[in-house]
């Protein structure tokens, strides 16, 4: 009997978002603290290599990026404030790099999941493509998610972990001030 897909495992009233925008210990530092996510794992998607080890999707030889599945409720945000996390929290317009983290591995991209989140992702890509918000153009991949791979296990909340050491501190960390400052508003209540 094959494995069900991590993201099909979720709970019946919640969505998926499968995100990807440079190393995923940044992306679930950020989207664990926004009001109505419910869990938070990073993972590897995209590339042609089954059940890809950490140092396989660093040296760049599975296809894979490093991503993070995140299991929200609609009736509490929807997926298009989960995109207007996003498209904030990363650069959008550099291909196959966050600052320092260069690869493919390291590439922004959408898994969708749905025809609704593939429509909306491309709207969304598109209205800001067409507003020019963004001084270069958008080279985010929007494709079909068709498997997740759960990263190991020490990946797992490794900011709030590891958030003396230097990587957190110097790249970690002022990704999420920054988006505690712009997105003050959506952060989870204390205690959430």
């Amino acid at each position: 009997m094959l494995p069900i897909p991590y993201f099909q495992r979720m709970k019946k009233n919640t969505e998926t978002a499968t995100l990807g925008g440079g190393c995923f210990w940044c992306i679930e530092a950020i989207y664990k603290r926004l009001e109505g996510v419910k869990k938070v794992r990073s993972g590897y998607s995209g590339g042609s290599i089954k059940n890809p080890a950490y140092r396989e999707v660093c040296d760049g030889r599975t296809g894979h990026a490093e991503v993070c599945a995140i299991e929200f409720d609609p009736e509490i945000i929807s997926f298009q404030e989960i995109l207007d996390v996003f498209w904030k929290i990363h650069d959008p317009t550099t291909l196959n790099r966050q600052g320092n983290d260069v690869g493919t591995q390291y590439r922004s991209v959408i898994f969708f999941h749905t025809n609704t989140q593939k429509i909306l992702a491309e709207a969304s890509k598109n209205e800001l493509s067409i507003n020019a918000y963004y001084e270069k153009p958008i080279v985010t991949e929007i494709s079909a998610c068709e498997t997740f791979y759960p990263a190991e296990s020490y990946h797992n909340s490794y900011f709030e972990l590891h958030r003396e050491e230097p990587y957190c501190r110097l790249v970690v960390l002022p990704k999420v001030e920054k988006f505690e400052t712009v997105f003050a508003n959506k952060l989870k209540k204390a205690g959430d």
